[in-house]
């Protein structure tokens, strides 16, 4: 019987990164040219790139990546599931009692909100943006909570 793969293993993918064709179902979107399908170690290496009390979002992560690759675009349903892999393995790393784990916490989606799907879901996303000093929003509704993006120091992450 086969076990189910660990976080930590589900970050080595030998097939990835590789450069494809934009479908022809996303063309509508982001037009033609070439799309970046990253890896996850990729993604989980720049994630650890952001500074403490500095934010990235999913957008920024697939820009970066689309730029180090000359690609048009960089695939946002992978990039998204890898950014989960990356706070999976990260938590995973905690567990086994390492110190210096990726910090998916400062990885927001694209209009500041922060991920109901990370380890701990919002609020344990919340109390570690809050201990770094971010400044969060109250979420209303179904609306989750948001940091509040715009200075430039809150969003360098190189």
């Amino acid at each position: 019987m086969k076990t189910r793969k660990s976080w930590r293993q589900k970050m080595n993918n030998p097939n990835l990164p590789k450069l494809v064709a934009v479908p022809p179902k996303m063309q509508r979107r982001f037009g033609g040219g070439v799309m970046l399908v990253p890896s996850p170690r990729e993604v989980d290496a720049l994630i650890r790139t952001v500074r403490k009390r500095s934010v990235i979002t999913v957008s920024q992560i697939r820009q970066t990546l689309a730029r180090k690759y000359a690609a048009d675009v960089t695939c946002p349903l992978v990039t998204g599931i890898f950014v989960r892999i990356a706070a999976e393995a990260a938590e995973e790393d905690a567990s086994a009692g390492k110190t210096r784990i990726t910090p998916y916490w400062r990885v927001l989606k694209d209009d500041g909100s922060l991920n109901p799907k990370f380890p701990g879901g919002v609020e344990r996303q919340e109390q570690r943006l809050r201990d770094e000093g971010q400044r969060i929003v109250p979420g209303s509704g179904k609306k989750p909570p948001r940091v509040v993006l715009g200075d430039s120091a809150e969003r360098s992450h190189a």
